[in-house]
C-alpha cells in the first residue's frame, strides 16, 4: 500500500476522489485499511488548511434558543434579569464567566463557543 502525504490542493482533491471510490470497502480488508489511512490524512490536511472556527457567542445562544424554542425568560436563570439578557443578545454587555457556566450547564452550549469572542467583541477593556 503506497501512501503519500497530502501536501497540495491537487493532492487533496485526488485523495478525496480515491476515498469516494473506496467508500464501499469492507472494514478490515486491504481497501478498508487504505480508506482508514486516507481519511486520517484528509482530516489532518483539513484541520491545517480549513480550520473550523467556533461561532460567535451571541449567535450560539440565539441558535440554541431557536433549536429549543427558548424565550428570553428561559435564559434569565443562566444570565440574570430580563434586561441583562436583552443586553447580551444586543451585544451591549459581555458574557461573564458565571453566565457562560450557566448557559453551558443549562442549555448545553459549548463553553468554548461562549468564551471565543467574549472579550474581543464588546467586552470591557482592562485599564
Amino acid at each position: 500500500m503506497e501512501i503519500r502525504p497530502i501536501k497540495t490542493e491537487s493532492d487533496y482533491q485526488a485523495t478525496l476522489k480515491e476515498i469516494e471510490g473506496l467508500m464501499s470497502a469492507e472494514a478490515g480488508s486491504p481497501e478498508g485499511d487504505r480508506l482508514d489511512v486516507l481519511v486520517t490524512l484528509i482530516e489532518a490536511y483539513e484541520r491545517r488548511h480549513y480550520p473550523v472556527d467556533f461561532p460567535d457567542p451571541v449567535e450560539a445562544i440565539k441558535f440554541r434558543m431557536e433549536q429549543q424554542g427558548l424565550t428570553v425568560d428561559d435564559l434569565v436563570p443562566a444570565i440574570g434579569r430580563r434586561n441583562r439578557v436583552y443586553e447580551i443578545l444586543a451585544r451591549k454587555r459581555p458574557l461573564t464567566l458565571r453566565m457562560i457556566e450557566g448557559l453551558h450547564e443549562a442549555f448545553g452550549i459549548p463553553a468554548e463557543s461562549l468564551l471565543r469572542h467574549g472579550a474581543a467583541r464588546g467586552g470591557r477593556k482592562n485599564v
